[in-house]
């Protein structure tokens, strides 16, 4: 069973050994084949990795042309006349990539790919849902929900269903999957957006009409002024296609994620908390990697021996050397214009 869990000091640090983890990957696997395909998510937790990632990418120990990326998830219902509009939004996952990852690189990933949640107009889907009940299903146990578009919805729902949930795992298929796929976690133990209570099996990319607790978040974490104003509903991997990657690199930091982690790794394997899935994927052959800082890890810590009895690995990386995010520069060069 390859499940790895790197104990680190900080935020720091933990970027800097996620970091190094993918950048491993990249080379092992850019040395055999043309292209890696990457798996990112958006978030605090993982905004560090992808700043180191970014000076391995300028400094030419890996190849971005090589690349071709995939993002978990996306809004729906973001302010905007139209999808322009919404994609620009400065709280859309498309914004956040750009300004953290995509921006910093010197040379350009061969392509990105967000799920194409800022399509959707939210207004016009919550019509369509009111309009056509016996065009879905409500899943999940909890207050958030998998929207199941029926195969035999029609109009609004069906280009929803067709074009912008099917095509998107449809696509990653097509390229062959996911080589590593970066995440983070909620706080009840989400991964991107499939919601606590939301069941693992059929939702590879699923519409969700969100969490309260989700959306409360997103207002407390300063992304929107009000509930009200706050997207609803996003389009997201569901725990199934997340854990289809053949590397996952799960990061996190803080006290609000020490418990999800620890019932993820010690509990059991359940909808009510989706990272536990990680459990699963290991035991069938997954290559699972947790990066926690040490208010993350805590109660594993407090909790190795059970730890050791799953057959699970702690490395305890506190007190080695790393490089603080804080410290990476990037000074643009004012001949070429580039980030360096």
């Amino acid at each position: 069973m390859a499940l790895k869990i790197y104990v680190t000091e900080n935020w720091d640090q933990m970027s800097k050994v996620a970091a190094d983890l993918v950048e491993a990957d990249i080379q092992d696997k850019q040395a055999i084949k043309d292209e890696y395909v990457l798996g990112l998510a958006t978030g605090n937790s993982p905004s560090g990795v992808y700043k180191h990632l970014a000076k391995a990418f300028n400094a030419g120990r890996i190849d971005a042309r090589r690349i071709r990326t995939f993002n978990l998830d996306e809004y729906v219902g973001l302010t905007g006349e139209n999808a322009q509009q919404r994609v620009m939004h400065c709280e859309s996952y498309c914004y956040f990539m750009i300004a953290e990852f995509f921006g910093l690189l010197q040379d350009k990933f061969h392509e990105t790919n967000v799920p194409w949640g800022t399509l959707i107009d939210q207004d016009r889907l919550i019509r369509a849902l009111d309009e056509h009940r016996d065009f879905y299903e409500l899943q999940g146990i909890d207050r958030g929900k998998a929207v199941v578009i029926k195969d035999h919805a029609q109009g609004y729902l069906k280009m929803i269903l067709e074009e912008v949930l099917d095509a998107y795992w449809k696509k990653i298929e097509a390229c062959g999957g996911i080589d590593l796929q970066i995440i983070g976690v909620g706080g009840r133990g989400h991964v991107a957006f499939h919601e606590s209570g939301i069941p693992f099996d059929g939702n590879r990319v699923m519409l969700v009409k969100l969490d309260d607790n989700t959306v409360s978040n997103a207002v407390e974490d300063g992304h929107f002024d009000s509930r009200e104003r706050s997207p609803w509903y996003a389009v997201s991997m569901g725990a199934e296609q997340v854990y289809k990657a053949r590397t996952v690199v799960l990061v996190a930091n803080g006290a609000r994620k020490t418990n999800p982690v620890t019932e993820a790794i010690l509990g059991d394997v359940t909808p009510d908390v989706p990272i536990s899935y990680s459990q699963k994927y290991a035991a069938e052959g997954g290559s699972m990697i947790y990066v926690l800082d040490e208010l993350a890890a805590s109660q594993l810590l407090k909790a190795r021996h059970e730890v050791d009895r799953k057959g699970f690995e702690i490395i305890d990386m506190r007190g080695m050397p790393y490089e603080p995010v804080h410290n990476l520069s990037f000074v643009r060069n004012p001949e070429t214009g580039r980030l360096g």
